[in-house]
């Protein structure tokens, strides 16, 4: 029924647009007046009643040092039968894209119907992007979202063809940063053209809050005498003693115990890049993004985004969908219009969604996952997290 309802409302869109249809040459504008565009784009959406007050509200990150009980399963919602008949699909994020990724897609006539909607919404080839580069290009983060998440929903096809069941029995989904707004759109909650256009705002907002802050993102590796905290702090004093405004370095993405990715301005991620044996820092890996995601110099990026989504009708989701902020399930439309745009500058809480979605009583069977979209980066977190649950983990890798 999942399924079935997406294609219903993807081939209507395209039956709306007309796939041949020729895409329009991107225009030449500056990143302000572009996401100033398509701000005044999305306004062109559907008008919605009015929301009753008692329709939003929003669920705060975990308090820094609550300490999170091991039963995070009390967290979740799951169908009460046996969890081996069930399914997970989840989405990767930003940094998982690679030119040539698509390609193997292209024999799914589904697949192809995708790419060529999304060319039309968003005005330019996504797909000769994703297929030819160049690289330094696909890398940009107004390409870079667009193209992780309609490759992501074109694997779908794939996974449909192969294993039709697996999408029928899905109770649940998510996504790491940008793939939760690919796992709306798999929920039902956001139409795919609508989510496209939030995904190419959103986008362009952070590329152009990157470009007033100059910031990156590292994998830190570390063990158990690892200073993640205080090196973030430091790193942060570091900049203000260097005269930059409003410096912030901080963990931006939660995958695994020893593993975290930390982000925030130039300055600071080359502060910890040289003082790893001094926080016992075992390694640092650059991330291939523009930007510190996930962090307050994101902030001019949210309202941008939280106007466009609050001009589109978003429909309670069909099934499950954890939120990265704090790993639970979405309860409501009106609680996905208020905590989403938080994402911009909150923390990714992948390890602590991954105890919720996972976490089982000795001797309790576990639904098979699978991850739809580029890279094998989920599974391979999740086996740090929960090898049992990895086991029954597949990749359909666009």
């Amino acid at each position: 029924m999942l399924f079935r309802a997406f294609h219903r409302r993807l081939h209507r869109t395209l039956r709306l647009l007309g796939t041949d249809a020729k895409v329009p040459p991107p225009p030449t504008t500056t990143g302000t007046e572009k996401v100033k565009q398509l701000l005044e784009h999305a306004a062109s959406f559907e008008d919605l009643d009015t929301r009753r007050e008692s329709d939003e509200w929003a669920t705060l990150p975990y308090v820094p040092g609550t300490y999170i009980t091991r039963d995070q399963s009390k967290k979740a919602i799951r169908p009460k039968i046996d969890p081996r008949e069930t399914n997970i699909i989840v989405f990767p994020g930003q940094g998982t894209q690679y030119v040539g990724m698509g390609s193997k897609l292209l024999k799914f006539p589904g697949a192809r119907d995708i790419f060529a909607l999304a060319n039309e919404v968003l005005g330019y080839d996504l797909l000769k992007i994703c297929v030819e580069g160049p690289k330094s290009k696909l890398d940009q983060t107004k390409y870079c979202q667009p193209a992780v998440m309609v490759t992501s929903l074109a694997a779908l096809e794939q996974l449909r063809e192969e294993r039709p069941n697996a999408i029928d029995n899905c109770y649940a989904t998510a996504g790491f940063s940008l793939g939760e707004l690919t796992a709306l759109v798999f929920a039902g909650a956001i139409p795919f053209d609508k989510g496209l256009q939030l995904v190419q705002i959103r986008a362009e907002a952070m590329q152009l809050a990157s470009q007033q802050a100059k910031g990156a993102m590292v994998t830190a590796l570390f063990g158990a005498d690892g200073r993640i905290g205080d090196a973030c702090n430091e790193a942060k004093n570091w900049c203000i003693e260097k005269g930059i405004e409003n410096p912030d370095c901080r963990v931006a993405n939660y995958l695994y115990p020893g593993c975290k990715v930390l982000a925030g301005n130039e300055e600071a991620i080359r502060f910890l890049e040289a003082n790893t044996k001094r926080f016992n820092i075992r390694r640092l890996k650059r991330l291939p993004v523009s930007g510190a995601f996930h962090t307050e110099l994101m902030q001019p990026a949210v309202e941008p985004f939280a106007a466009a989504l609050r001009k589109i009708r978003v429909e309670e989701p069909i099934i499950n969908v954890h939120s990265n902020i704090d790993g639970k399930c979405y309860k409501s439309a009106g609680h996905i219009v208020g905590q989403l745009p938080k994402q911009i500058v909150r923390p990714v809480k992948w390890e602590q969604t991954l105890h919720i979605m996972y976490e089982r009583k000795a001797g309790e069977h576990f639904p098979r996952t699978f991850e739809c979209g580029p890279g094998k980066g989920l599974k391979a977190i999740l086996k740090q997290v929960n090898a049992k649950a990895w086991d029954s983990t597949l990749n359909v890798e666009a």
